[in-house]
């Protein structure tokens, strides 16, 4: 498959990141800070260090639990004229990578004139998650920086992985390992809005060279944006076709990706973050994890101690777990920095 590419990537005169005031419509725009390495580090100005927003409305602790509807499963192409993707985009960056700007995406979005209208159902319910109809896609959690740190802390080899970026959001985990020469990269988000205006887009932005090289090789050799006179890029197409992307809801997705005509290995690696703040959703995350790891794969799961207001957290995810007996976890990272944070990794238990 051939991708052309045909766009520009425009930046402030002065390559300073806009400061935004968090009371405006910000679900997931990014700020800029630096690190302690001095390494390009640029969290979110929504970045939910109290956990997410719930729907405001009094009368929910009354209501019944109940199941929520399945969403679909669906498969995003990636289309051959990649301009589509990138079109009426702001392109920056985080964390060495470039994603687009989501405030933009938002404003385009908020009419509701199209797809599934989660801005606007989130705005006016007061809300980062309404269960089974806005999963909080359109943020960068607080947690995926603490993976892609803890990515290159252990120095963790992607090269020939298969890799499935779950509940991926803005995509940055399956990025990183697409660029660090992952095999095949699968992204997955509840939301088909978020896949096709944020994912997809993220990708295609750091699957483009230009004429310093930018768009290849380690992300963290990136240290600055590409020049506001960049018009056009070239796009590393081998990349690209080691991506599919997927929308729905887990189970959906697993049923998909298991009884599709296409060629299907299990992944060598699992990554997904902050998506254990809802106990409702464990049983449908573990079936998932055990349906599509590898008898050998790792998963490396991200998550705050606890989800205030939502109830989900490290601790009781990990009872579930334990009283699954499915999977092994092991503490591998703590974060006591602002709200305590776990990266926890899982392995299929062996048999005696």
């Amino acid at each position: 498959m051939a991708f052309q590419f045909n766009f520009s990537i425009e930046e402030n005169e002065s390559n300073e990141p806009d400061t935004h005031d968090k009371t405006e419509l910000q679900l997931g725009s990014p700020k800029h800070e630096q690190d302690s390495t001095g390494a390009s580090r640029q969290a979110a100005d929504a970045v939910a260090d109290c956990g997410p927003r719930l729907p405001t409305d009094k009368h929910q602790d009354a209501t019944p639990k109940k199941r929520f509807c399945l969403k679909a499963a669906k498969e995003h192409d990636i289309p051959e004229d990649v301009n589509q993707v990138l079109e009426n985009k702001v392109v920056e960056m985080v964390s060495g990578l470039r994603y687009v700007n989501v405030s933009v995406v938002e404003m385009t979005l908020l009419g509701g004139s199209r797809g599934e209208d989660i801005v606007s159902k989130s705005v006016s319910s007061h809300s980062d998650l309404i269960p089974g109809v806005y999963e909080g896609g359109l943020k960068i959690w607080e947690c995926t920086f603490d993976l892609i740190d803890y990515f290159s802390e252990t120095e963790m080899q992607f090269t020939d992985k298969t890799v499935l970026d779950l509940g991926c959001g803005a995509g940055l985990l399956g990025i990183v390992a697409l660029r660090r020469k992952a095999k095949v990269v699968h992204f997955q988000d509840y939301n088909s809005t978020v896949i096709d205006e944020i994912t997809l887009p993220n990708t295609v932005a750091n699957c483009i060279v230009d004429g310093n090289g930018t768009g290849s090789g380690d992300d963290r050799k990136i240290s600055k944006p590409p020049s506001k006179r960049l018009k056009k890029a070239k796009c590393l197409p081998d990349l690209l076709t080691k991506c599919r992307f997927f929308s729905g809801e887990w189970s959906e997705v697993s049923q998909l990706l298991l009884s599709s005509n296409k060629p299907f290995s299990k992944y060598d690696l699992i990554f997904t973050s902050e998506t254990i703040y809802n106990p409702d959703y464990y049983s449908a995350l573990h079936d998932t994890l055990s349906q599509l790891l590898d008898k050998n794969g790792r998963v490396y799961l991200a998550s705050k101690a606890h989800y205030f207001g939502v109830g989900g957290g490290v601790h009781l995810f990990e009872k579930f777990i334990e009283e699954k007996n499915v999977f092994r976890t092991n503490t591998v990272k703590i974060i006591d920095k602002g709200l305590k944070r776990f990266i926890i990794e899982m392995a299929f238990k062996i048999s005696s």
